[in-house]
């Protein structure tokens, strides 16, 4: 075959492109960055750049490693390169990583793994071949650089590793290879082999089973390895073998728990990571809950202890400053993510698995039943401890999740070293003290709480300290007691507790520091949350609190100060409509709002809170509606240009979904405060609103659907009439999106769709001819979405509504339904808390039972349940309870005794109390 040969003057454009690409100015580098991008239609542009990166020795380095890596960026492209580039790229890579100079070597190296894993060693097998030869080198060089490329290959991609090839298993040979190597001289070889035979743990490698004893065996005998980078591989496959395969670690829990505690004190910070990894998988796990108890006296002050800031962390957070006034470095501010506005029903209380974990270190945990977008309120606080995860922040997150395992035992066990921590003289011990405390919130709450009587005003205290890391510690601590704090339980606590918090955290959201302003405005926004209508009494000095930080925060916490803004809204809802409210708070927002360009990436958590303003302040909105709402219309009108000139053009960057997401969401949120007088305004503005949102309804990007739909469910409860016009050609989309299996990240749109279905139904009135057409269409995927066993509880309970108001307004087409769905209604509404909506549910699913009452007869246990559940049905509909519950007796008295008798005792008695059946 023969071989291929680059073209002249092709090869000096491109080669003359990368020496370009070295040029640091942002315009070239752009202008660059296009023209190597358009290289890559070039069907051999890989095998120029390996001819760069393999066959130039005269060219500088630098430019042939660059070659290297635009050639491991561009990998994909050898799946549909000729046979004769794909031959060539290979063997030039191959060659050239078995006798090159080190720089050129670890470019050829990293472009072998690339291949490797685009291609799957199952078509590569004589790559394997030489990789495995240059581990038997006399050059250690070349050794270690071959097991370094194994080392990637294996935790890249350890299945396609462990395949077979022409009736041979690689592994099969390469496992015993690597146990030997564990003992190799060289310590950079023993940590390649410790770590390549660890990343075959989690995927079950039988060729690495085959060999377990010898593989711990290994581990233990490297245990004591002098070299720092192999004890951290033993601590890393250890932690493995323990979330894979327990049952081989028990039987020498003794010994491995002693090396762990001992290796998470290790003065080597990676290697005390990764023991302190072996504590959070252990006890992350609850079958092996009584293995760890044992050790629960022993390990909890050791992690403890990992919470102090250790001197590097205190040079790189140089957090001793008075620093409000000196501006943020851009690349400080972390990309934030919005999600479209979700419609959710708020639940009676919470089962089990149910809630949001929410954690200070980078972490949280969601059920699978839950879709919604989750905003971690630690987030910002993640951010202070470090950029990345460390031994800090490992350690709170073990004793976190130890708090939830063993609750009670656990603060027993901790109490006198926390108490030692916290009244400290040293102010280091008494930060990471107070983080642990923090940390054991959750767990812990039950056993902690009669001691808070003393905590708090402990905590609101050391708000005064001077140390701006102890002050931020202790804003974050009493955010996660803020609901403790916020309970009306009697006037004293409010005045003891309740006041000094919000006051204390208040005084924070004004600091001097930028980091204690982070964690005290990210703790209010908790308390808020937590405090809900407990705040209104003290609206007016907390906004002025608030407002008064516009003017003093940088830009990172204007941002938080958004969120603080916002939940503070949705936590009082219209008690925000006073006058003296509106006019504090509103001249600080419009006033950004009319300096940010419609391309500022800083207008959009400007939009957020003010889609919760809106709806909190009502009529109150009224003056400030015109121009927000024309802005917003004209963001999502540009923002869908945008969108269409990258559909017509994939080359240009696509455009940030997130203006025209929230931008919706401020629309649904006027839609919401100001209901039928935003009518003129619709009505007036150009482009036409309704227009542009039946384009939303159809955009690609499932966030922009969500929001639409929210949009579609607000404009039909406030401006049905302007609506309404539109709706056959928004109907037509909105059943389309009803899917019963909606994949993960479309779960939210069909959740707002599910939802704004109802809303419309309930507008067009009793049996409408027009709305007619759509019920079975409607029916017939909503029921599916509300039978389907693993479709999140909040798409059950959406789906539910919707079809009880369906059936309200259309009784005679939904009837017939009824034996199909009617105990999964019940059962997916029955711990909702009362409210409009389910009330108008109900008094559907009542109608349907009149129309055809043989449909509840099997669900009836189900239906009588959820019944009792309400506390206040209104009028109306306790009345259709009565008439129905009567009805049933009345029919078959006999038969009713003898159903009602095999009910729980609690249904029993509450249809007896309040119904007389």
């Amino acid at each position: 075959m023969a071989t291929w040969t680059p073209q002249p003057a092709a090869l000096q454009e491109i080669l003359g492109t990368i020496r370009e690409s070295t040029n640091t100015q942002n315009k070239v580098q752009r202008v660059i960055t296009h023209k190597l991008n358009s290289f890559t239609r070039a069907p051999d542009y890989i095998a120029y750049l390996a001819y760069i990166l393999t066959s130039l020795p005269q060219e500088e380095e630098p430019i042939r490693t660059i070659a290297g890596y635009l050639l491991k960026n561009n990998s994909r492209l050898i799946l549909s390169a000729s046979l004769e580039v794909v031959q060539y790229v290979k063997t030039s890579v191959l060659q050239t990583f078995y006798d090159s100079p080190p720089l050129i070597r670890n470019a050829a190296g990293q472009d072998i793994v690339a291949f490797l894993g685009v291609l799957e060693p199952r078509n590569w097998p004589d790559c394997l071949q030489q990789l495995v030869n240059m581990l038997d080198s006399p050059d250690i060089e070349q050794q270690v650089a071959a097991f370094g490329v194994f080392e990637r290959a294996c935790e890249d991609f350890p299945r396609k590793m462990d395949v077979e090839i022409n009736g041979t298993r690689p592994l099969d040979f390469m496992i015993p290879k690597f146990l030997q190597l564990s003992e190799h001289p060289n310590s950079k070889m023993r940590a390649h082999a410790v770590a390549c035979l660890s990343y075959f743990v989690p995927i079950g490698s039988q060729s690495l089973f085959a060999h377990i004893d010898t593989f711990i065996a290994c581990l233990f005998k490297r245990a004591s390895d002098e070299e720092s980078v192999v004890r951290r591989h033993v601590c890393q496959a250890l932690v493995l073998l323990l979330a894979a395969r327990p049952e081989k670690l028990m039987p020498e829990m003794s010994n491995v728990s002693e090396y762990m505690l001992y290796s998470t004190k290790d003065k080597d910070e990676s290697v005390a990571l990764e023991a302190c990894e072996f504590w959070l998988t252990f006890a992350e796990d609850p079958d092996l809950a009584p293995y760890l108890h044992p050790l629960l006296a022993r390990v909890s002050p050791v992690l403890l202890d990992c919470m102090i800031y250790g001197e590097d962390d205190l040079m790189w957070l140089d957090a001793e400053a008075e620093d409000t006034n000196v501006p943020d470095k851009e690349s400080d501010i972390k990309p934030r993510h919005y999600g479209g506005k979700t419609h959710g029903l708020e639940r009676d209380a919470p089962t089990n698995g149910d809630e949001t974990k929410r954690g200070a270190y980078g972490e949280e945990t969601i059920d699978d039943d839950d879709d919604d977008d989750f905003a971690l309120d630690d987030e910002e606080f993640a951010d202070e401890m470090s950029t990345e995860w460390n031994l800090r922040k490992c350690a709170a997150a073990a004793l976190d999740v130890l708090a939830v395992r063993f609750g009670a035992e656990l603060m027993n066990v901790l109490l006198p070293h926390l108490k030692n921590k916290l009244w400290s003289s040293e102010w280091l011990e008494r930060e990471s003290g107070i983080l642990a405390l923090g940390a054991m919130a959750e767990g812990c709450i039950d056993s902690i709480e009669p001691h808070l009587t003393t905590l708090i005003p402990y905590l609101i205290n050391t708000l005064n300290d001077t140390k701006p890391l102890v002050r931020s510690i202790t804003c974050w601590t009493l955010g996660r007691y803020a609901s403790w704090c916020t309970q009306p339980i009697s006037d004293e606590h409010k005045n003891q507790f309740f006041v000094p918090t919000m006051e204390g955290l208040l005084r924070m959201v004004l600091d001097d520091n930028k980091r204690v302003q982070e964690a005290g405005c990210s703790a209010f926004a908790t308390l808020e949350e937590d405090a809900g209508p407990e705040l209104v009494p003290y609206l007016e000095p907390v906004l002025r609190n608030l407002v008064f930080a516009f003017g003093k925060y940088q830009h990172k916490n204007i941002l938080i100060l958004y969120d603080a803004v916002g939940t503070l809204a949705d936590a009082v809802g219209r008690a925000l409509q006073n006058s003296t409210y509106v006019e504090i708070l509103m001249p600080p927002l419009t006033e950004r709002w009319s300096k940010l360009l419609d391309d500022d990436e800083d207008l959009i958590p400007l939009l957020e809170c003010l889609a919760s303003v809106t709806i909190a302040m009502g009529s109150a909105f009224a003056p400030y509606a015109g121009p927000i709402f024309q802005r917003c219309v004209n963001l999502v009108h540009s923002s869908l240009l945008q969108y269409q000139a990258y559909q017509q053009n994939p080359e240009l960057d696509e455009p940030d979904k997130a203006f025209l997401v929230v931008s919706l969401d401020l629309l649904s949120g006027l839609a919401q405060g100001m209901s039928g007088t935003l009518e003129p305004l619709i009505s007036q503005t150009q482009p036409d609103l309704l227009a542009l949102l039946t384009v939303c309804l159809k955009h690609p990007q499932a966030p922009v659907r969500q929001s639409a739909y929210a949009l579609v469910g607000d404009l039909a409860m406030g401006c049905f009439g302007l609506l309404r016009p539109h709706l056959p050609g928004i109907m037509e989309e909105l059943i389309l999106q009803l899917d019963p299996e909606p994949k993960v990240e479309f779960i939210s749109a069909c959740n707002n769709a599910a939802w704004s279905v109802g809303e419309v139904a309930l507008r067009y009135g009793q049996n409408e001819p027009e709305f007619q057409q759509w019920v079975v269409p409607l029916i017939s995927r909503l029921i599916p979405i509300l039978l389907h066993p693993k479709a999140p509880r909040s798409l059950h309970e959406n789906a539910a509504v919707s079809i009880g108001r369906i059936g309200l307004m259309h009784p005679v087409l939904v009837a017939p339904h009824l034996p199909e769905f009617a105990q999964s209604w019940c059962q997916a509404l029955y711990e909702i808390r009362d409210n409009e909506e389910k009330d108008s549910a109900f008094r559907g699913l009542c109608t349907l039972v009149q129309t055809n009452p043989a449909g509840i007869a099997k669900s009836l246990l189900w239906f009588c349940n959820a019944i009792v559940r309400w506390n206040q049905p209104s009028p109306e509909l306790n009345q259709m309870f009565q008439q129905l519950l009567s009805g049933f007796k009345n029919h078959d008295e006999a038969g009713w005794a003898a159903q009602v008798q095999s009910f729980p005792p609690i249904i029993q008695e509450r249809l007896a109390t309040r119904y007389g059946v």
